[in-house]
């Protein structure tokens, strides 16, 4: 069955509290992008503080038209309408203007935000070509996707909002407050009265949802990594009736998301309708304080009018800040996740000391001297294994499933790093070599067959990249795939599938071990690479990897020991460890564990053909 989600649930509570370090650090992947943000700055300023300009230019308006009504009752005069037109077409200019500094500073926003997405993704995609396979051998690959996608995606939307919100809702607080005093000092005494009341509440809540935040967004990657899971598995989930267990496990992760994300937006959506309700309480205050101060005659009622407008528009940022703290609570949980990731440790540094020459004149000789390994520190499976191959020797690695055959070959191309001890090529450590030249020496088949979405003429040049279709031909016929392929409607264009599912799993090696023929490589790996296809293939298959093997070092891990009989050298493992070293003959004759082994699949050969 598939593996869950692992390994990424340990630590994160810990980094969930350090909201104001993941906002600083999240910030400071805007620097190359300071200039433009300078003149969203401006922008923004201009269309806010042009709104705010609109209540005191209508204020006047509403007082021209209260002394035009008086002087018409009194037969004094009447009402001035082409003043009042000007200040109204005065006023529409000023909202015009601002709409337009406001869609400039939303097309800069949103370029600046999306570059940053880019950003980060290039950075987690670099970072995946550093982290050693132990990382992915921890973690889905659906909770990895969720962190590109979802997270980056948070956070580039978060972003988008939060620094136009931010410039916007600060300048209307100074500008609003600025024009509040103009009018009337008691009654904008009055209003601020609930700010420090609503400030309180904010706080209290962005404490307690935050840790919820963080819980969503680890609960999401847990969903996704399951689905993606399950949805790449689900012939294998079928096969073996996982079904139920499936469904109870992504019944576990979805609650856990139901119950993580139902808190953190209960609790975040409380902060603006208590923000609203204390700010009703200091709208009604004032208006009982503007009526009273209008009875006295010490302000107008166009001051009135545009202050009560002040007042709405005062608890407007208010809450957008209380907004803003809810995008950042949500954005700081998807960043963490995003940072916990890019801060894994890597892959150890490389120290070349190869030169292009010495690695086109590698022979291919293999010496394994005491190397310990564990996937867990405190866990050893290999234990002091030491052994020379002679470059163009075949070996061959057979033992019970678990008993480190596979990693052998794991190590010889540095997917892990030793514990101790040291393996060389042609007397050099591979630590002397880059990785990807050291990688460029072999060509591997894999157990399990790898292809991607593409054509078949595309997954074989994967092998070589400059390889001319001849090349590509020749090594398909070597590996018996050529007719096959053949068949096909259309031929080496025909597209395989992302799941690989539409050619079958014989059809799917061949192609691998023709991808390997293809890029001719000093050292062939071989691991259980016939095991999937019929005994007739297996034949001929054999036959052209005679021939390729032909002055090669050649590594075979095999369960069905008839394979491996003219190997040069048979590895016989067990729990790690070599208990047994020769060719075939002399380890029949010499009645161990690998004449067990060939024993029993002998017998059970006989009992299948009985």
């Amino acid at each position: 069955m598939p593996r869950g989600p692992m390994g990424h649930g340990s630590h994160s509570n810990e980094k969930a509290k350090d909201f104001k370090g993941t906002i600083k650090r999240l910030f400071s992947y805007l620097k190359p992008y300071y200039i433009k943000l300078l003149f969203v700055l401006i922008f923004a300023s201009g269309s806010t503080i042009f709104t705010i300009f609109g209540p005191k230019i209508l204020a006047k308006a509403t007082d021209k038209l209260g002394d035009g009504i008086i002087a018409k009752v009194s037969h004094s005069g009447g009402i001035d309408f082409d003043a009042i037109f000007q200040i109204l077409i005065f006023l529409a200019c000023i909202y015009l203007l601002s709409a337009f500094l406001n869609f400039v500073q939303e097309f800069i926003t949103s370029g600046v935000s999306q570059r940053v997405a880019y950003d980060f993704r290039k950075a987690i995609s670099q970072k995946m070509d550093r982290l050693p396979l132990s990382y992915f051998d921890k973690h889905s690959s659906g909770d990895t996707l969720s962190r590109v996608t979802n997270d980056v995606d948070l956070i580039a939307t978060s972003l988008k909002q939060s620094m136009t919100q931010i410039v916007t809702s600060t300048v209307q607080v100074i500008g609003i407050f600025i024009m509040m005093l103009t009018i009337s000092v008691p009654m904008t005494l009055m209003a601020l009265c609930v700010l420090p009341v609503s400030m309180v509440l904010m706080s209290l809540i962005m404490k307690r949802t935050q840790k919820y935040f963080f819980r969503q967004q680890q609960s999401l990657g847990n969903v996704n990594g399951h689905i993606e899971e399950m949805y790449g598995a689900h012939q294998i989930v079928k096969a073996f009736n996982g079904e139920e267990s499936s469904v109870e496990r992504f019944s576990v992760y979805n609650d856990e998301l139901y119950e993580s994300a139902w808190k953190s937006q209960f609790f975040s959506g409380l902060m603006q309708p208590l923000t609203t309700f204390v700010g009703n309480i200091g709208y009604v205050g004032v208006c009982l304080l503007g009526g009273f101060l209008a009875m006295n005659g010490s302000i107008s009622i166009g001051d009135i009018q545009a202050f009560i407008q002040y007042v709405r528009s005062f608890n407007q940022p208010i809450t957008q800040f209380a907004q803003i703290m809810n995008q950042l609570q949500s954005t700081a949980a998807a960043a963490e996740r995003v940072f916990e990731f890019l801060d894994e440790e890597e892959l150890e540094k490389e120290t070349p000391k190869i030169t292009q020459d010495e690695l086109t004149s590698v022979e291919g000789g293999v010496t394994f001297d005491s190397v310990n390994f564990g996937y867990n520190p405190d866990k050893t499976i290999i234990h002091d294994f030491s052994m020379h191959v002679h470059a163009g020797q075949t070996v061959a690695i057979v033992g019970p499933t678990g008993a480190g055959k596979t990693t052998i070959v794991k190590l010889l191309m540095r997917f892990y790093e030793l514990n101790s001890g040291s393996i060389m090529i042609d007397g050099h450590d591979i630590k002397d070599y880059a990785r990807s030249d050291l990688r460029s020496l072999f060509g591997m088949v894999l157990q399990d067959t790898w292809l991607f979405g593409g054509t078949i003429r595309e997954n074989l040049k994967y092998g070589k990249l400059d390889a001319t279709d001849e090349e590509m031909k020749k090594a398909c016929e070597l590996a018996y795939a050529d007719h096959f392929i053949n068949t096909l409607e259309d031929g080496y264009d025909t597209v395989i599938n992302e799941e690989s599912s539409n050619i079958s799993q014989g059809q799917k090696q061949l192609l691998t071990i023709a991808r390997a023929f293809l890029a001719d490589p000093k050292i062939l790996i071989l691991d259980e690479a016939t095991s999937s296809v019929d005994t007739r293939t297996e034949v001929l298959i054999q036959k052209g990897m005679d021939k390729l093997m032909e002055g090669r070092t050649s590594f075979i891990i095999a369960h069905r020991l008839s394979t491996i009989r003219d190997a040069n050298t048979i590895i016989v493992m067990r729990d790690g460890d070599i208990v047994e070293l020769g060719n075939h003959n002399s380890l029949l004759a010499k009645g161990g564990f690998y004449a067990d082994l060939y024993q029993s699949q002998f017998e059970s050969s006989k009992e299948e053909l009985e």
